[in-house]
């Protein structure tokens, strides 16, 4: 497997120090955040974007993906749905001229009836699958908020049915909701994309914590990916950004990414 961080982890750096860190902490990859906060979000021109993508590729740091915050599950007018279109499309276009793999968007749906919540979320991901086809970019739901269980966005992305499609596990999430990593493995497993990794203290305090410090079953989760087969990407999502307080990110990653090499090793035998 190769390893990524997300740069929610070290909210507004800039890209040629975010390189310099993955870099020499060994890691494959980067996540990039796309928010107006951040020196990467759709509103860059096209010779940013060209000399962001350059920076990566002469490093030989991959663009795993960029994460962007639309909702797909979402209520919305007419209005707000050729607005989140707009959104959807501006994401795969910044992904495919990142030269980056995948598009991270959430559910959204709060506490609207699932039958509602689900058919909007697969009609849109299925409107802008297409696009994303054409840009060679896959368009990934993350289990999180109104979907935060492997079951809960695999009857959203069933329907769908498309390769440039899938689903973006975050293991904190599913923990939350209840449901065993088996049991996500084996309902993810046609539509996963990648895996973000993380760890908190408990369900109420979710401040992050270096990886094996916390509570989340992280050797579960891998064990069940390498039972499966799975060599894909693990990204350490460290919310830094939402928890000022939480120890910097770049002194954490070295020894993340030991943590992770270990948990693998372990599962391997």
């Amino acid at each position: 497997m190769r390893f990524a961080f997300s740069t929610l982890g070290v909210p507004g750096m800039p890209v040629r120090d975010v390189i310099r860190l993955a870099v020499d902490a060994g890691y494959h990859g980067v996540e990039l955040r796309a928010h107006p906060e951040e020196p990467v979000h759709t509103g860059l021109g096209a010779q940013e974007r060209t000399e962001v993508a350059r920076e990566f590729a002469d490093a030989g740091v991959e663009i795993l993906t960029v994460a962007g915050y639309a909702k797909v599950a979402e209520a919305q007018d007419e209005a707000g749905e050729a607005a989140l279109a707009d959104e959807l499309a501006g994401l795969v276009g910044l992904a495919a001229d990142l030269g980056a793999s995948y598009v991270r968007v959430f559910p959204g749906g709060g506490d609207r009836p699932a039958a509602e919540a689900d058919a909007d979320a697969s009609r849109r991901l299925g409107a802008v699958a297409p696009l994303a086809a054409d840009r060679g970019v896959t368009v990934l739901l993350e289990t999180h908020d109104s979907h935060r269980t492997g079951a809960a966005a695999a009857q959203v992305l069933g329907p769908v049915g498309h390769g440039s499609v899938g689903a973006l596990w975050d293991v904190m999430h599913t923990w939350l909701g209840g449901e065993d990593p088996t049991t996500t493995q084996a309902v993810l497993a046609p539509h996963l994309g990648y895996v973000q990794v993380k760890d908190i203290a408990s369900a109420e305090d979710r401040t992050p914590l270096p990886l094996g410090a916390g509570v989340l079953p992280l050797a579960d989760c891998l064990g069940t990916l390498v039972g499966d087969g799975w060599d894909g990407w693990l990204c350490w999502e460290y919310e830094k950004r939402w928890y000022p307080s939480a120890t910097p990110l770049p002194d954490l990653l070295h020894a993340g990414r030991e943590h992770l090499d270990h948990l693998l090793q372990v599962a391997g035998k």
